[in-house]
């Protein structure tokens, strides 16, 4: 029989595709997406000696572990978030900061899920047929960052510190809170991994009756807020039989309690790595539930990073290292009204929004406002509206990724490394740069579809959803810039 070369060689390859296919590990019925809002890879490296066999050493060396994971974009929390489960940029999903300014109402708007622009992964998951979602987060802004409440069933901890859900609440969630509530840790003490108990605390939840949203906060960036979380899922687990029916599962856990310490002690603090060692155990003991509940190879599990850190400035640097937001705006603000440009309207991190005199090339009064803040001691970038750039190098696609055309302002800045914006309190640092030690992120793929393997190439946080959602048969959310990351795969 007669086979013409091209028809031979497209069986050659019909065959070749078919065996990788069967070759292919088959997909669990339960994936579990582990997300920390602040965690930075070096100091998983650091830590490495003392991390348990099962916990997150487990997942760093028997998974497919990208070890330079990079959010080539502004870190704030919700911009990181909202690029994590959309698979794209701010300059797509336009969760752009924390907030941002609304120029009709001349008033900062609060990121949310309902001022999300692109879909998620989540919201995929849930439009197949013959799956289960579920989120779980520190409050119900996170969630909406990570999926809409028609999409998933969402649980975060309500202004007392127990959890709440929207809807009816599952009955068992009733008897959880009264095991988890925080009122039996007033005055708790936070001791190092395996101290004695007679040794001083690291810190203690210290509750006034005056002040009961400082006892939350303390409660939600400890180990015994970040249990609650593990706690919970946990419960989930186990109550709603997942990864165990006939239904494909998926549930994102956004561990906030690094994220909350982060904020008070920064990056580098010796508290911040007891809480990562706590992370450990925790990870440790839901990896046995799950290999319990549906088996070693019934799940998997994907550790990824939302964002890093700086170090909190030290004491005799903070004056210097602590940005008044307000002096450089007033900085930008004489110089373009010296000019008749125009005017400062305001300046929310890192955005400067102008009133430009009518007449005036608006690109050209954005690069006089850039330049007038390079003045400051403590800016060294921007970014226009425009795409004028203050450098040529690799800086620029992470201001680009940053900017949205209509929430980003006039002008993005960037400040000098390991300068923080100054929050009037003495102490404490901000997310949002686009230096390494924020953008620098662990990500990690375990279980029965991955392979083990460390990844030195680098890859970026676009790419998680998209790869999640080939692991899961689903289609990439809407305005996913990222690729799969194949390598990973078994």
């Amino acid at each position: 029989m007669w086979i013409s070369r091209r028809c031979f060689n497209l069986s050659l390859l019909g065959s070749a595709a078919a065996t990788r296919l069967a070759a292919l590990a088959p997909r669990p019925k339960l994936l579990v997406l582990v997300v920390l809002e602040q965690l930075r890879p070096e100091e998983l490296e650091l830590l490495t000696p003392s991390l348990r066999p099962a916990g997150l050493r487990k997942l760093l060396y028997g998974g497919a572990h990208f070890s330079d994971c990079r959010h080539a974009a502004s870190t704030f929390s919700a911009s990181s978030l909202a690029t994590l489960s959309t698979g794209a940029w701010p300059s797509q999903h336009g969760i752009v900061a924390d907030s941002w300014l609304d120029r009709g109402t001349r008033r900062p708007v609060p990121a949310s899920g309902e001022s999300l622009l692109a879909t998620t992964l989540s919201d995929q998951i849930a439009a197949a047929p013959h799956t289960r979602a579920y989120t779980l987060a520190m409050d119900a802004t996170q969630c909406g960052f990570v999926s809409a409440p028609s999409a998933a069933r969402q649980f975060w901890f309500d202004a007392s510190g127990q959890m709440a859900t929207l809807g009816d609440p599952p009955a068992w969630l009733a008897e959880f809170n009264r095991a988890h509530s925080p009122d039996n840790l007033h005055g708790e003490a936070w001791r190092a991994i395996d101290a004695r108990a007679s040794a001083p605390p690291l810190r203690t939840l210290t509750f006034h009756p005056a002040r009961p949203r400082e006892f939350v906060h303390l409660y939600q960036s400890s180990p015994f807020g970040q249990q609650a979380q593990f706690d919970l899922l946990g419960q989930l687990i186990e109550e709603e039989d997942l990864g165990q029916g006939n239904s494909f599962d998926f549930v994102t856990l956004v561990a906030g309690a690094t994220a909350k310490l982060g904020y008070e002690i920064g990056g580098r603090d010796p508290l911040m790595r007891q809480l990562i060692l706590h992370l450990d155990r925790q990870l440790e003991t839901l990896l046995a539930h799950l290999a319990k509940a549906t088996g070693e190879h019934g799940f998997n599990l994907v550790l990824a990073g939302a964002h890093g850190a700086p170090p909190a400035p030290a004491p005799e640097s903070r004056a210097r290292m602590a940005v008044d937001g307000e002096s450089i705006a007033q900085a930008v603000n004489r110089v373009l009204t010296a000019t008749g440009d125009g005017r400062v309207l305001r300046y929310l991190y890192p955005f400067l929004y102008l009133d430009i005199t009518p007449g005036r090339d608006p690109e050209a009064v954005r690069v006089a406002a850039g330049r007038a803040a390079l003045e400051h001691a403590s800016v060294a970038g921007y970014y226009t509206s425009g795409g004028h750039c203050s450098t040529a190098d690799g800086w620029e696609p992470r201001f680009r990724n940053s900017f949205h055309p209509t929430r980003s302002g006039d002008v993005m800045l960037s400040y000098r490394p390991e300068y923080v914006e100054d929050f009037g309190q003495g102490r404490g640092i901000s997310y949002g740069s686009l230096y390494n030690y924020d953008v620098r992120v662990p990500l990690c793929f375990y279980g029965p579809q991955f392979r083990a393997g460390i990844f030195e190439a680098p890859v970026e946080s676009v790419d998680l959803s998209p790869t999640l959602a080939r692991a899961m048969g689903v289609a990439v959310p809407s305005s996913a810039t990222g690729r799969v990351l194949g390598e990973a795969f078994a």
